[in-house]
């Protein structure tokens, strides 16, 4: 047995008893007072509070698709890929004219693609942080691969705090939780967007 199989088969006996027939493993219990993000002006709704936080990490909140098309072509960005489920209503803004997408992510050209539209299962009101969810999500590379990710939310998918998202986790078995555009740093303390994700982070509100 070679050392990286030696190593899987012990990952596989570790997890093995939580596949167990009948067998449910609780999530761990906390205190929900442990957020931190609580430090932010009043607002009269959740949506302004959180346009409010995702400004503060570089991300960019949108109200409705005519908004967000005058958006991408002010950057030039008019080919991109969008959810299928998503394209009907995109199509049918008037803005839209002069964008073209595809709904279906070709991983063969995904250079090519500027910007990707995607479902959001939700967002942190109190962070600034999209969720993205595998079965919400139509194509995750079209939500990671693309410059531009525009995550799609409705007003009722918010939560005012961290505890409630983390209530919501459910039993998804990919659960990201974007706060901005993708983010690194060197030793010299250097910050850089867009390194290993998307470099602008759109969440557009649409109507329910």
């Amino acid at each position: 047995m070679s050392d990286r199989e030696a190593i899987f088969e012990r990952i596989r006996s570790a997890l093995k008893p939580l596949h167990e027939a009948g067998k449910v493993t609780a999530y761990p219990e906390y205190d929900p007072e442990m957020a931190v993000c609580r430090n932010h002006p009043e607002f009269a709704s959740t949506w302004e509070l959180f346009a409010y936080k995702l400004k503060a990490v570089n991300g960019t909140p949108l109200v409705g698709f005519g908004e967000l098309a005058k958006w991408l072509k002010q950057e030039g960005q008019t080919f991109g890929y969008c959810d299928p489920g998503l394209a009907a209503a995109v199509r049918a803004v008037p803005e839209f004219e002069g964008i073209d997408f595809e709904t279906n992510f070709d991983r063969a050209r995904i250079d090519d693609y500027g910007f990707g539209i995607t479902r959001a299962a939700g967002a942190i009101a109190e962070s600034g942080t999209v969720i993205l969810k595998d079965t919400s999500t139509s194509s995750r590379l079209g939500a990671l691969a693309p410059w531009v990710h525009v995550a799609v939310l409705r007003e009722a998918q918010l939560f005012a705090a961290i505890h409630q998202a983390i209530a919501d986790l459910g039993d998804d078995p990919s659960v990201i939780w974007a706060t901005g555009p993708s983010k690194t740093a060197d030793v010299e303390g250097i910050l850089i967007e867009g390194v290993h994700g998307p470099g602008v982070q759109i969440v557009c509100l649409a109507d329910d």
